[in-house]
């Protein structure tokens, strides 16, 4: 009989999650120990009896078997919410690779041990005539500390602490003085950190068309009947996405269930919480990267104690340990940032699913411009499909011009703006309508190169070019690398060395110029470090305080100005030019997605689309606001390729800080996969050094592996994870990456 071994965690709560230990499991509780499961187990030199969770199974002892110790017990029959987060933690391990603790740290973000943020209020416990007679003690005795703090509580009885040592500014050895002498007592409650402070407003409810009906609908008797799906809603831009969400939120709150909803990034959280604030008050959390580390452990805290209905933010919000979930919902789905960049390298898409079949949930996806993974999954009855087509925010779909701007170079136009788009700005601005201009770059994000020699000035740490900054540096946007600008080109001495300027900066200083009279805001990395930054930019900008917001990716998303009539792309093909299978499909979401923020007020809207490609099918459709010729172009290709959605892909980092080590390994581990699965149907790529083959001193090579079966590459990585132990490497030297979402 074959003996099985448990890998524990003791205790996952702590500061941080430790190393598993090893336990022996009883042949009578072999079929309940399954990873997630609670048991009790004897721990340390006592063997104090201990609460711990299963995290693997294995019939492998790496410990003396004469001395390891044996579980007690199963501690619970049902499914905590420990225990969920344990089994969500194995699957992701199991789906993309990654250490079973990578996977655990994952799940359990808040793992630090935050103080409780109290709240004490300061309470007289004399009436009237005594503290009267007490005060007139204290001034005889000329304390005026405890003279001013007793006349301020007699007027108003009891005081917040904070005001007291603020404000009046007194110290806390006075209050615990009066304490002790009982005069006044100090109550406390614990409170939770809000980081959305804006007060509620009246909920201004909208009357449904009969598309938002029909989802709201066919989603809600899905669930009630016991079988939650999977949808996915296609809707124009301003076709009312928001509200279909807001209404199923609510719905599933009246059910006394709670509901995660992700949105891609920061940027979009303003006015995404600001609707659903307005309707759902205080039972609303919010969730990103800005928030301190207190806040961040209130929110989950407020989940796990059920004090929320509703978690908003990107996709570290899908691991709110709520008790009682009922629906995921995943606004702009598109989005690449739904996939960890760091391993183990898992799509919130995917694990959602995975999540919502663990509660029983609905799991509710929407985009204008849908991936075509979801596209194509909804095509295939893999989810529901719902198209929205009527745009509720007002107006029509705007008009939408492509220029061609080598014929505006042919014309000797050399200006970053095109004549027509000169115009309309100049048109629009003596309306008194906003405009939003569009530029796929960061900051003075250009290479610097020698005109005479073409040297391009590169970072000595990673294959990539430095890019000059207003400050007068040249910085690497990968390990962070600095050096001041150079005057003279280091090959050939040249003066003509300078940087190619196609940031937001740059074009800001040219907007002022060539309209001195415009208010423009810029939005991108640099303008929004502070916590703040985005709400107050927005709200500006919404508050009709500019009358041009210029910015990258994240002003053209999920925004609703009703003022906006013209947005302006000044590089629509840049992002056609990147090294992705997906190039195209990107290029189209994005100019999709800026094209929609025109018009959606009472206003019609127009769009300028400037490229050097005005051929392109991706710029073509997009034009004419066209998803499904598109995705139905689209496929073809990645149907040709064997490229997901067709089929899936499997990208095998390595990485080492010696070249010739990563070249050797991954030419032997290359050997060993294409001798192990010649009769599969998998295709091999490489090893090949990586589109940037070395960052912060790391060379990296990969290794492409593609498959219409998912268990075929599954496979390939067990194998290769196995290959790494045998060869005693460190596990550091190998990533997985499955249908990856960026360039390697």
């Amino acid at each position: 009989m074959t003996v099985n071994y448990a890998d524990v965690i003791i205790d996952i709560s702590h500061e941080k999650v430790d190393r598993p230990f090893q336990y022996m499991i009883p042949d009578e509780m072999a079929e309940q120990i399954v990873p997630g499961v609670e048991v009790n187990v004897p721990f340390g030199r006592g063997n104090a009896i201990r609460k711990g969770y299963v995290t693997g199974i294995s019939d492998v002892c790496t410990f003396d078997s004469s001395k390891m110790k044996s579980i007690l017990g199963v501690s619970s029959q049902r499914m905590s919410l420990e225990s969920r987060q344990i089994r969500l933690a194995a699957w992701i391990r199991e789906q993309y690779g990654s250490t079973m603790i990578a996977a655990l740290k994952t799940v359990l973000p808040v793992k630090q041990k935050i103080k409780v943020l109290e709240k004490k209020t300061v309470i007289l416990l004399l009436n009237r005539e005594q503290a009267e007679e007490k005060l007139d003690f204290f001034h005889k005795k000329k304390q005026t500390a405890r003279s001013r703090l007793l006349e301020q509580l007699i007027i108003t009885n009891e005081i917040p602490q904070e005001v007291i040592t603020g404000k009046l500014n007194i110290s806390l050895k006075t209050i615990r003085d009066l304490e002790e002498q009982k005069i006044l007592s100090v109550s406390s409650e614990n409170v939770y950190r809000n980081p959305f402070t804006h007060k509620r407003m009246i909920d201004e409810s909208k009357a449904l068309s009969e598309e938002q009906q029909n989802i709201i609908t066919t989603v809600l008797c899905d669930f009630d009947n016991g079988a939650p799906g999977r949808y996915l809603i296609h809707g124009i831009t301003g076709s009312g996405k928001t509200e279909v969400y807001m209404n199923l939120a609510q719905e599933m709150a009246s059910r006394g269930r709670q509901t995660i909803m992700l949105i891609p990034e920061i940027a979009l959280t303003y006015q995404t919480v600001m609707r659903f604030y307005n309707r759902f008050g205080d039972r609303v959390s919010v969730m990103n990267s800005k928030l301190s580390a207190g806040e961040r452990f209130d929110q989950f805290e407020r989940a796990r104690n059920n004090d929320t209905d509703i978690m908003i933010g990107p996709r570290s919000a899908l691991f709110a340990p709520f008790p009682d979930l009922g629906l995921i919902i995943i606004d702009e789905e598109h989005e690449t940032s739904y996939k960890n960049e760091s391993m183990p390298k898992y799509h919130a898409r995917e694990v959602a699913q995975q999540i919502a079949r663990m509660c029983s949930a609905c799991v509710v996806m929407g985009s204008a411009t849908p991936s075509l993974e979801s596209y194509y999954r909804a095509k295939n009855g893999e989810y529901k499909l719902f198209e929205m087509t009527q745009r509720l925010t007002g107006g029509e779909l705007p008009n939408t011009q492509i220029i061609d701007l080598r014929e505006e170079m042919r014309m000797g136009n050399r200006s970053i703006f095109s004549k027509k788009l000169s115009d309309l700005i100049e048109e629009k601005l003596s309306r008194k309508e906003q405009i939003i201009l569009f530029i796929n770059r960061r900051g003075y994000a250009g290479f610097v190169s020698c005109r005479s020699c073409g040297h391009v000035m590169k970072c000595p740490h990673c294959a990539v070019s430095l890019s000059e900054h207003r400050n007068g540096k040249l910085i690497c946007h990968y390990c962070g690398y600095e050096e001041p600008m150079v005057k003279k080109c280091p090959e050939c001495s040249s003066k003509f060395i300078a940087g190619f300027k196609a940031g937001t900066q740059q074009i800001e200083e040219q907007i002022k110029m060539k309209f001195p009279y415009a208010r423009v805001l810029r939005m991108d990395a640099d303008s929004t470090r502070k916590k703040e930054s985005y709400d107050a930019i927005l709200s500006s900008f919404a508050n009709h305080e500019a009358d041009i917001l210029l910015g990258t990716q994240m002003i053209v998303k999920g925004h609703d100005f009703p003022y906006v009539t013209l947005v302006g792309i000044l590089a629509a093909d840049m992002s056609l030019h990147i090294n992705d299978f997906r190039a195209a499909e990107r290029t189209f979401q994005l100019i999709t997605q800026a094209a929609g923020r025109a018009g959606r007020g009472d206003f019609p809207g127009e769009v300028i689309i400037q490229t050097y490609q005005p051929e392109h099918y991706s710029l073509q459709y997009a034009a004419k606001h066209d998803y499904t010729g598109f995705y139905e172009e689209e496929i073809i290709y990645r149907e040709m390729m064997m490229y997901p959605p067709a089929a899936h892909l499997l990208v095998i980092l390595i990485l080492s800080p010696k070249e010739q080590e990563a070249k050797q390994f991954s030419d032997h581990l290359a050997g060993m996969l294409r001798e192990k699965f010649t009769e599969k149907s998998i295709h091999l790529v490489g090893p090949a050094p990586a589109t940037i083959d070395k960052i912060n001193d790391i060379y990296r090579v990969v290794i492409y592996a593609r498959s219409c079966n998912y268990s075929d590459l599954t496979s390939i990585r067990d194998f290769s994870e196995e290959y790494v132990r045998t060869t005693g490497q460190n596990s550091d030297m190998i990533q997985f990456d499955f249908d990856p979402m960026g360039q390697y």
